[in-house]
Protein backbone atom coordinates (compact mmCIF):
# COMPACT_ATOMS: atom_id res chain seq x y z
CA UNK A 1 0.00 0.00 0.00
CA UNK A 2 3.20 2.45 0.94
CA UNK A 3 3.97 1.85 -2.65
CA UNK A 4 0.80 2.20 -4.46
CA UNK A 5 0.42 5.32 -2.45
CA UNK A 6 4.17 6.91 -3.13
CA UNK A 7 2.77 6.26 -6.86
CA UNK A 8 -0.34 8.29 -6.03
CA UNK A 9 0.96 11.33 -4.50
CA UNK A 10 3.65 11.37 -7.42
CA UNK A 11 0.68 12.14 -9.87
CA UNK A 12 -1.20 13.95 -7.30
CA UNK A 13 1.89 16.35 -6.93
CA UNK A 14 2.44 16.83 -10.80
CA UNK A 15 1.52 20.21 -12.80
CA UNK A 16 0.08 17.99 -15.85
CA UNK A 17 -3.16 19.01 -18.34
CA UNK A 18 -2.94 15.63 -19.95
CA UNK A 19 -1.65 12.08 -19.79
CA UNK A 20 1.48 12.77 -21.90
CA UNK A 21 2.52 15.24 -19.64
CA UNK A 22 2.54 13.11 -16.20
CA UNK A 23 6.11 11.17 -15.50
CA UNK A 24 6.57 7.81 -16.39
CA UNK A 25 7.49 5.84 -13.94
CA UNK A 26 8.47 1.59 -13.91
CA UNK A 27 6.80 0.36 -10.79
CA UNK A 28 8.76 -3.10 -8.96
CA UNK A 29 6.86 -4.07 -6.03
CA UNK A 30 8.70 -7.48 -4.34
CA UNK A 31 7.35 -7.81 -1.00
CA UNK A 32 9.14 -10.75 -0.40
CA UNK A 33 12.38 -8.61 0.52
CA UNK A 34 13.60 -9.67 4.03
CA UNK A 35 12.18 -7.41 6.92
CA UNK A 36 14.96 -4.70 7.41
CA UNK A 37 13.80 -3.63 10.74
CA UNK A 38 14.88 -7.85 11.89
CA UNK A 39 18.42 -7.42 9.75
CA UNK A 40 18.97 -4.11 11.34
CA UNK A 41 18.46 -5.18 14.93
CA UNK A 42 20.62 -7.93 14.69
CA UNK A 43 17.26 -10.18 14.74
CA UNK A 44 17.48 -11.83 11.47
CA UNK A 45 20.54 -12.58 8.91
CA UNK A 46 18.50 -12.71 6.50
CA UNK A 47 20.09 -9.44 4.35
CA UNK A 48 17.87 -7.43 2.73
CA UNK A 49 20.49 -5.14 0.64
CA UNK A 50 21.24 -7.69 -2.36
CA UNK A 51 17.10 -7.83 -3.47
CA UNK A 52 16.86 -4.43 -3.25
CA UNK A 53 20.26 -3.93 -5.17
CA UNK A 54 18.43 -6.13 -7.83
CA UNK A 55 15.22 -4.32 -7.98
CA UNK A 56 17.45 -1.37 -8.32
CA UNK A 57 19.22 -2.83 -11.90
CA UNK A 58 16.26 -4.50 -13.05
CA UNK A 59 14.52 -0.81 -12.71
CA UNK A 60 17.82 0.71 -14.34
CA UNK A 61 18.01 -2.21 -17.06
CA UNK A 62 14.09 -1.02 -17.81
CA UNK A 63 15.15 2.79 -18.41
CA UNK A 64 14.96 4.59 -15.03
CA UNK A 65 16.71 7.66 -14.52
CA UNK A 66 16.12 7.78 -11.03
CA UNK A 67 14.71 5.60 -8.21
CA UNK A 68 12.99 5.95 -5.09
CA UNK A 69 12.38 3.41 -2.24
CA UNK A 70 9.31 3.63 -0.79
CA UNK A 71 10.68 2.05 2.47
CA UNK A 72 12.42 4.64 5.11
CA UNK A 73 13.77 1.55 7.13
CA UNK A 74 15.83 0.82 4.15
CA UNK A 75 17.31 4.20 3.64
CA UNK A 76 19.93 3.11 6.39
CA UNK A 77 21.40 0.45 3.53
CA UNK A 78 21.29 3.76 1.26
CA UNK A 79 24.71 3.94 0.89
CA UNK A 80 25.42 0.57 0.15
CA UNK A 81 22.74 -0.05 -2.32
CA UNK A 82 23.71 3.18 -4.09
CA UNK A 83 26.71 1.86 -4.95
CA UNK A 84 25.60 -0.93 -6.78
CA UNK A 85 23.04 1.09 -8.34
CA UNK A 86 24.12 3.09 -11.52
CA UNK A 87 21.84 5.35 -11.51
CA UNK A 88 20.59 8.09 -8.58
CA UNK A 89 18.56 6.96 -5.72
CA UNK A 90 16.75 9.85 -4.25
CA UNK A 91 17.87 9.82 -0.25
CA UNK A 92 14.89 10.43 1.66
CA UNK A 93 16.11 11.44 5.17
CA UNK A 94 18.59 13.45 3.39
CA UNK A 95 15.83 15.47 1.54
CA UNK A 96 13.59 16.06 4.78
CA UNK A 97 16.78 17.33 6.44
CA UNK A 98 17.05 19.95 3.51
CA UNK A 99 13.51 21.03 3.67
CA UNK A 100 13.27 21.52 7.78
CA UNK A 101 16.55 23.14 7.69
CA UNK A 102 14.74 25.28 4.79
CA UNK A 103 11.59 25.62 6.92
CA UNK A 104 13.29 27.02 10.02
CA UNK A 105 12.52 24.25 11.94
CA UNK A 106 15.10 23.58 15.37
CA UNK A 107 13.60 20.52 17.26
CA UNK A 108 11.56 17.42 15.25
CA UNK A 109 10.07 14.39 16.63
CA UNK A 110 10.46 11.29 14.95
CA UNK A 111 8.03 8.34 14.46
CA UNK A 112 10.02 5.26 13.20
CA UNK A 113 10.65 1.30 12.95
CA UNK A 114 13.00 0.50 15.42
CA UNK A 115 15.75 -0.54 13.14
CA UNK A 116 15.46 3.41 11.74
CA UNK A 117 16.01 5.00 15.22
CA UNK A 118 18.88 1.93 15.96
CA UNK A 119 20.99 3.03 13.13
CA UNK A 120 20.89 6.68 13.35
CA UNK A 121 20.41 7.62 9.78
CA UNK A 122 17.55 10.36 11.06
CA UNK A 123 19.17 11.47 13.86
CA UNK A 124 22.57 11.82 12.86
CA UNK A 125 21.34 13.81 8.80
CA UNK A 126 19.03 16.30 11.16
CA UNK A 127 21.37 16.75 13.72
CA UNK A 128 24.07 17.49 11.09
CA UNK A 129 21.97 20.36 9.71
CA UNK A 130 21.07 21.67 13.01
CA UNK A 131 17.60 20.33 13.66
CA UNK A 132 17.60 18.56 17.57
CA UNK A 133 15.47 15.10 17.46
CA UNK A 134 13.09 13.95 19.97
CA UNK A 135 12.41 10.11 20.54
CA UNK A 136 9.23 8.69 21.86
CA UNK A 137 10.13 6.67 25.23
CA UNK A 138 10.49 3.05 25.24
CA UNK A 139 6.68 2.70 25.81
CA UNK A 140 5.69 5.00 23.16
CA UNK A 141 7.97 3.45 20.24
CA UNK A 142 6.30 0.43 21.82
CA UNK A 143 3.03 1.68 20.83
CA UNK A 144 4.64 3.02 16.79
CA UNK A 145 5.55 -0.30 16.02
CA UNK A 146 2.66 -1.84 17.45
CA UNK A 147 0.78 1.08 15.02
CA UNK A 148 3.06 -0.21 11.83
CA UNK A 149 3.35 -4.04 12.08
CA UNK A 150 -0.24 -5.02 14.09
CA UNK A 151 -2.09 -2.14 12.54
CA UNK A 152 -1.06 -0.91 9.16
CA UNK A 153 1.33 -4.30 7.63
CA UNK A 154 -1.66 -6.23 8.99
CA UNK A 155 -4.59 -4.32 6.61
CA UNK A 156 -6.09 -3.75 10.38
CA UNK A 157 -7.05 -0.26 11.43
CA UNK A 158 -5.36 2.51 13.27
CA UNK A 159 -4.92 1.72 17.10
CA UNK A 160 -5.55 6.26 16.81
CA UNK A 161 -5.50 6.56 20.91
CA UNK A 162 -2.16 4.87 20.85
CA UNK A 163 -1.23 7.34 17.87
CA UNK A 164 -2.37 10.33 19.62
CA UNK A 165 -0.48 9.30 22.99
CA UNK A 166 2.69 9.27 21.06
CA UNK A 167 1.90 12.94 19.64
CA UNK A 168 1.00 14.00 23.06
CA UNK A 169 4.50 13.05 24.11
CA UNK A 170 6.57 14.64 20.84
CA UNK A 171 4.98 17.77 21.48
CA UNK A 172 5.13 17.90 25.42
CA UNK A 173 9.05 17.34 24.71
CA UNK A 174 9.11 20.40 22.88
CA UNK A 175 8.51 18.86 19.09
CA UNK A 176 7.82 21.60 16.69
CA UNK A 177 7.10 18.90 14.03
CA UNK A 178 6.60 15.12 14.19
CA UNK A 179 8.03 13.36 11.61
CA UNK A 180 6.30 10.57 10.26
CA UNK A 181 9.58 8.56 8.89
CA UNK A 182 7.80 5.38 7.92
CA UNK A 183 6.23 4.72 4.79
CA UNK A 184 3.43 2.65 6.70
CA UNK A 185 2.70 5.84 8.86
CA UNK A 186 1.86 7.65 5.50
CA UNK A 187 -1.27 5.33 5.51
CA UNK A 188 -2.16 7.65 8.48
CA UNK A 189 -1.57 10.70 7.04
CA UNK A 190 -3.92 9.81 3.77
CA UNK A 191 -6.83 8.54 5.96
CA UNK A 192 -6.94 10.43 8.69
CA UNK A 193 -7.74 13.88 10.07
CA UNK A 194 -4.23 14.05 12.01
CA UNK A 195 -3.83 18.18 12.25
CA UNK A 196 -0.59 20.11 11.53
CA UNK A 197 2.00 19.01 13.33
CA UNK A 198 3.02 16.22 11.03
CA UNK A 199 5.71 15.95 7.87
CA UNK A 200 4.97 13.06 5.87
CA UNK A 201 8.71 11.78 5.00
CA UNK A 202 6.79 9.89 1.93
CA UNK A 203 5.48 13.46 0.84
CA UNK A 204 8.73 14.61 0.77
CA UNK A 205 10.05 11.77 -1.25
CA UNK A 206 7.73 11.99 -3.93
CA UNK A 207 7.89 15.55 -4.19
CA UNK A 208 12.05 15.14 -4.45
CA UNK A 209 10.74 13.06 -7.56
CA UNK A 210 8.31 15.27 -9.24
CA UNK A 211 11.12 18.43 -9.17
CA UNK A 212 13.77 15.75 -10.22
CA UNK A 213 11.43 14.93 -13.30
CA UNK A 214 8.64 17.02 -14.27
CA UNK A 215 6.81 20.22 -12.57
CA UNK A 216 5.50 20.57 -9.21
CA UNK A 217 2.30 21.87 -8.64
CA UNK A 218 2.18 25.51 -6.23
CA UNK A 219 0.21 24.23 -3.94
CA UNK A 220 3.32 21.18 -2.96
CA UNK A 221 5.88 24.04 -2.62
CA UNK A 222 5.21 23.75 0.99
CA UNK A 223 4.50 20.39 2.57
CA UNK A 224 4.11 21.68 6.50
CA UNK A 225 1.12 23.58 6.88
Amino acid sequence: MATAYYMQLVIEMTEAGTDQEHIPMILYNKPQIPDRTSFLLGRSKEDPTPQIIDCGKRLTADGADLIAIPCITAHALHEQIQKQVPVPIIHAIKETAAYLRQEGICKVGLEATDGTIHTKVFQQELEANGIQVVLPSEKKQEMVMHIIYNNVKAGLAVDMERFAAVEEELLTEGAEVILLGCTELSMISRDEAIGSAYLDVMEVLSRAAVCSCGTLKAEYQRLLR
